[in-house]
């Protein structure tokens, strides 16, 4: 064991240095709002609170599942580029580390370039993708990708049972990592199912979003690191960031490194000839690792030797015990409100979707992270566009959640409540969205509508429809021409439209435009004269009723023309 130990103390002491002078480093080149003290160490004042990052394991990208401890050469791969060089220097060449598998680097530049557009103030570098791309999968297993980005061996992170690791349920029937029982970390860029599944992208624009293909695992972390607005151009911002990602002060030392070490230079190298890490986080804790390897991958972790154990151990000191957090106390959530609420199509829901965190006690818990999530096959959204809102509770240990907005699609979703930074049971509010409706429809024109047998009616039938008063737009309705008001099925003579092909129907399926509006197409009489029936009906119950009369044709009256006998007799 003492061996075992030494190779760990090594470790730490390496990181530690290498981390004071990435920090000091930072603090020279970024944003004033970071400082240093002598030896390189962030001061107490520019340090983020614990609130400031998602803890535990539900609240990081990989579930803070294991990762690869190397750390980069001492000697830089070049000098760092002038403002007016490229960023991707030839010079490192020389250095096997600073070569990027070429599809690998082209994602991380894809990202970046994309969050400059939709998040141009969180300042992403590509080369913190990449940082993070090394520690997670040695940039997809050394590049092990096909042309379009997907990894050709899987990469998954060990199983996340609670033995060595942390205990997260399934959450994708084993769509994504194989496993129905427990979660996985899934891809080069390490998501679990349960993140992936509200921050997962389309970053090579396929239609899909699949978390082993680099460009959209790429694009997926940029937009979970800027998520919370944190500005990747302040020491602070960065940090906050990387933590949220996996929440380990040494993952974020050894990114950081990784970070430094890429800025000063690297360059393509074709895929699958990558360097691949050999050192993980969870090497010590005697597990077998199962997460990200290629095939023939060198370095993969062996068991060591039987070591000898000291006959008198040296006591320990006591650890002191850490204060809990507000996040450590709660023991479960509670649904503020209603569970269940129902709106319609387009219509934004009445009431908003409110958890309460409490401790065992029932005591309510301020100041702690509840992420509400939107689930199920639905394009309803909360206020702002998003499928995901995080929520801090306030004083009363109520999360409010945004408005929620019903889309165009029908039927029952849930939004769940989850707690961020740790594994409880989620509470589930059932959302439906209800079709369009009208509970009034009104004519609007004041014309009798007549026709002569044979023709068409002059004036074309318009209705409005409304719903409790207001406009009732895009309500699905149906017109009937009835031979009678009594009769329940459209008629076989009489008024009647016609088809695309010009053929008589006597029934129509429309929809009212934006305002309500609807106009038939124009109607037709066939040769039987009489009183008919048009029918309007919509969505909601809103019935219409008009009446269409249809009037003889003119019969020929006799000719004054004198018969030939009369023309002919002979004057008296």
């Amino acid at each position: 064991m003492s061996a075992h130990i030494g190779t760990r103390l090594r470790k730490g002491a390496v990181n530690t240095t290498v981390a004071a002078l990435v920090v000091a480093a930072l603090a020279a080149s970024q944003a004033p709002d970071v400082t240093a003290d002598s030896q390189g160490r962030q001061t107490a004042a520019d340090v983020p609170s614990a609130d400031s990052v998602d803890p535990g394991t539900s609240g990081s990208a990989t579930g803070n599942s294991p990762y690869y401890t190397d750390l980069p050469p001492l000697n830089t791969p070049a000098p760092a580029p002038s403002a007016s060089s490229a960023t991707t220097t030839p010079a490192a060449a020389g250095s096997s580390e600073a070569g990027i598998p070429a599809t690998v680097l082209d994602a991380y530049k894809k990202a970046e370039a994309a969050l400059a557009q939709s998040k141009a103030g969180c300042n992403l570098p590509w080369q913190l993708l990449a940082a993070i791309g090394k520690v997670e999968s040695g940039q997809a297993g050394g590049g092990n990708v096909t042309a379009d980005g997907t990894t050709i061996t899987p990469i998954l992170g060990p199983v996340l049972n609670g033995n060595g690791f942390a205990n997260i349920s399934d959450t994708d029937n084993g769509a994504y990592d194989g496993d129905s029982a427990y979660d996985r970390a899934v891809g080069p860029m390490q998501f679990i199912p349960s993140t992936w599944a509200w921050a997962g992208r389309d970053g090579n624009g396929d239609g899909k979003k699949d978390p082993n293909n680099i460009y959209d695992a790429a694009l997926a972390a940029g937009h979970y690191l800027c998520r919370y607005d944190w500005d990747m151009s302040t020491t602070s911002g960065m940090r906050s960031a990387i933590l949220s990602y996996n929440n380990s002060t040494d993952y974020l030392n050894t990114v950081l490194s990784w970070l430094e070490y890429y800025r000063k230079g690297t360059h393509a190298i074709p895929d699958g000839t990558g360097t691949v890490p050999s050192n993980r986080s969870d090497d010590d804790t005697g597990s077998t690792p199962t997460s990200p390897s290629t095939p023939s991958t060198p370095g993969t972790p062996t068991s060591p030797s039987t070591p000898s154990v000291p006959s008198k151990p040296s006591t320990p000191p006591a650890t002191p015990t850490p204060t809990p957090t507000p996040t450590d106390t709660v023991d479960h959530l509670e649904a503020s409100g209603a569970a269940s609420l129902t709106a319609m199509a387009g219509d934004t829901f009445a009431e908003q979707i409110a958890a309460r965190a409490e401790t065992a006690a029932g005591k309510t818990v301020a100041k702690v992270r509840i992420r509400f999530t939107i689930v199920g096959d639905t394009d309803a959204v909360f206020a702002g566009g998003e499928s995901v809102a995080t929520i801090v509770t306030d004083s009363k240990g109520v999360a409010l959640a945004p408005a929620l907005k019903a889309g165009e699609d029908t039927g029952d979703f849930i939004v769940r409540a989850t707690l961020v930074g740790r594994t409880l049971s989620a509470v589930d509010y059932r959302a439906t969205v209800t079709a369009r409706a009208a509970d009034a429809l009104v004519a609007t024109g004041s014309t009798a509508l007549t026709c002569t047998a044979g023709g068409e009616f002059a004036d074309q039938v318009g209705v409005k429809a409304t719903y409790q008063g207001a406009a009732a737009g895009k309500v699905a309705a149906t017109a009937t021409l009835l031979n009678s008001a009594g009769d329940t099925s459209a008629g076989d003579s009489g008024p009647y439209f016609k088809d695309a092909a010009g053929n008589a129907v006597r029934t129509l399926n429309l929809q009212t435009d934006a305002s309500g509006l609807l106009q038939l197409p124009q109607l037709y009489a066939d040769d039987n004269a009489g009183t008919y029936v048009l029918r309007i009906t919509t969505t909601g119950g809103a019935t219409l009723t008009v009446e269409l009369t249809v009037t003889a044709a003119p019969t020929s009256t006799p000719s004054d023309t004198p018969t030939e006998s009369e023309s002919t007799a002979p004057a008296s």
